[in-house]
C-alpha cells in the first residue's frame, strides 16, 4: 500500500496540470498575452506593419485589449481560484476550463488582426463573458454565500461593457467605445479595492516577522465605495467637472488614510508584500490625477497609465506571482529572487510612461518605447519564472 501510496504522488508530480485549477491558464496566458500585445502595439504605434483597424482608432484597440483582455484573465484566474476557496464547491476546470480558455485565447489571436474578423471576435469575447459569470456564480449560489454576489455584478458589469464596445463600433450605440474603455478602467480599479480590502491587510498581518493587528474601519470602507459610487456615475453619464474633481480628490483622501494604516515597515523586506502595497498607492495616486485632468486635458493619458501600469499592472502582476505559489505548494515566503527585477521593471514602465513625460514633453516617443520594454521585460522574467509553475502539478502531490 506504501509504495502504491508514493507512485501515485509521483505521478501527480510529476504530471500535466494546467487546467487542473483557473488560475493555472490565465495567468499563463495574461503573462504571454502582456508581452506580445505591448509589441504589437508598438509595432502599430510607430507604424512599423501595415494594421487593419476600421471604426475605432488603434489606441481604443490597444485600451481595449488591455482591459477587457489581459486584465479579465487576470481577474477570470483569480476568481476561478478564490470562488473555490470561498465556497468550497469546484470551479471550472478540465474540459470545461479548456473550453472558457479557449474562447479567451480564440478572441485574444482574431483581436490581433486588428478589426479584420471583429464579428467573430466579438462573439467569442462575449461568449468567453458569459461562460465566466456562470462558472462563478453557480458555486456561490450553491454555497448560498450570498455576500459574494458583490464581486460577481462587477465582473457582470465589466462585460456588460464589452458589450457596448462591440455596439459603439458596430455603430449601434454612439459614444459606446468611449463609455466601454473609460467604464472598464475604473470597474477593474473598482474590483482591485474590494478585493484588495479583502487580501491586503490580511496579507501583511501574516507575510511579516512581527505579529500585527491593522486598524480597520468599517466607516472607511463604506464611505470608499459610496463615493467611488459616485464618481463612476459622474465620470462615465454625468461629466459634471467639479463633481469629478471632489469625488476623486475625496477619494485620494479617504483611501490614502486606509493605506496608512495598512502600513508596516515590515512589509518593504518582503517582496510579495510591498508589491501589493505600492500598487494599492499607485491606484490611488491615479485618483489624485483624475482630479487635475478636469482643467488639463493632456493630464488625461497620464492619469489612464497611473491607473493602468502603476496600479492595474502591478498589482496583478504581483498577485498572480503570490496566489501561482500558494496554489501549487509552494512557499510564499521564499519567492524567487528575480520577481523583484519583475516587479520593478513594471514601476519603472509607470515612471517612463507617465512621469518622465511630463517632465520633457519634447522625448515622449522614447518614453513610450522605453515604457514598452520594461514592461515586456518584467513579464517576460515573470514568465521564465511561472509558466513551469503552472503548467506541473503541486509540489506536494494534492490536486489543484
Amino acid at each position: 500500500m506504501l509504495i502504491q501510496l508514493n507512485k501515485k504522488t509521483a505521478e501527480n508530480i510529476n504530471g500535466f496540470a494546467l487546467f487542473n485549477l483557473g488560475f493555472r491558464p490565465f495567468f499563463l496566458g495574461a503573462s504571454i498575452f502582456a508581452i506580445l500585445t505591448i509589441l504589437l502595439w508598438m509595432l502599430v504605434y510607430f507604424s512599423q506593419i501595415n494594421f487593419n483597424i476600421d471604426n475605432i482608432s488603434p489606441s481604443q484597440w490597444h485600451a481595449h485589449e488591455m482591459l477587457y483582455g489581459y486584465g479579465l484573465a487576470v481577474v477570470a484566474g483569480f476568481l476561478l481560484t478564490a470562488v473555490k476557496n470561498w465556497t468550497g464547491v469546484a470551479t471550472a476546470h478540465g474540459k470545461t476550463l479548456i473550453v472558457l480558455f479557449s474562447l479567451w485565447v480564440i478572441a485574444r489571436v482574431l483581436f490581433l488582426f486588428g478589426t479584420t474578423f471583429l464579428v467573430l471576435a466579438a462573439l467569442a469575447d462575449m461568449a468567453f463573458g458569459l461562460m465566466l459569470i456562470g462558472t462563478i456564480s453557480l458555486p456561490i449560489i450553491k454555497a448560498k454565500q450570498w455576500k459574494q454576489i458583490a464581486v460577481v455584478s462587477k465582473v457582470l458589469l465589466f462585460v456588460a461593457g464589452n458589450l457596448v464596445f462591440f455596439l459603439g463600433y458596430f455603430g449601434i450605440l454612439e459614444n459606446g467605445i468611449l463609455y466601454a474603455i473609460n467604464g472598464a478602467l475604473l470597474l477593474l480599479v473598482s474590483l482591485i479595492l474590494m478585493i484588495g480590502r479583502r487580501v491586503i491587510p490580511f496579507f501583511i498581518e501574516r507575510g511579516t516577522d512581527k505579529k500585527i493587528v491593522l486598524k480597520q474601519y468599517k466607516w472607511l470602507d463604506i464611505s470608499i465605495l459610496l463615493v467611488f459610487v459616485a464618481l463612476f456615475i459622474n465620470a462615465i453619464f454625468i461629466q459634471a467637472a467639479n463633481y469629478t474633481v471632489l469625488f476623486a480628490w475625496t477619494l485620494f483622501m479617504l483611501n490614502g488614510y486606509r493605506l496608512i494604516n495598512w502600513h508596516t515597515p515590515g512589509l518593504w523586506r518582503v517582496p510579495l508584500l510591498w508589491s501589493l502595497y505600492l500598487s494599492a498607492w499607485f491606484i490611488n495616486f491615479g485618483f489624485l490625477f483624475y482630479g487635475f485632468q478636469v482643467s488639463a486635458t493632456n493630464m488625461s493619458i497620464f492619469t489612464l497609465h497611473v491607473f493602468a501600469i502603476g496600479g492595474i499592472g502591478l498589482i496583478t502582476i504581483a498577485m498572480m506571482a503570490r496566489v501561482a505559489l500558494g496554489h501549487t505548494g509552494r512557499d510564499i515566503r521564499k519567492p524567487s529572487s528575480w520577481v523583484s527585477l519583475a516587479f520593478v521593471c513594471v514601476i519603472v514602465s509607470m515612471v517612463c510612461r507617465v512621469l518622465l513625460p511630463m517632465m520633457n514633453i519634447a522625448l515622449y516617443p522614447v518614453w513610450v518605447l522605453s515604457s514598452a520594454v520594461f514592461w515586456i521585460i518584467g513579464f517576460a522574467i515573470f514568465a521564465s519564472i511561472y509558466i513551469p509553475i503552472l503548467i506541473k502539478p503541486r509540489i506536494d502531490g494534492l490536486h489543484g
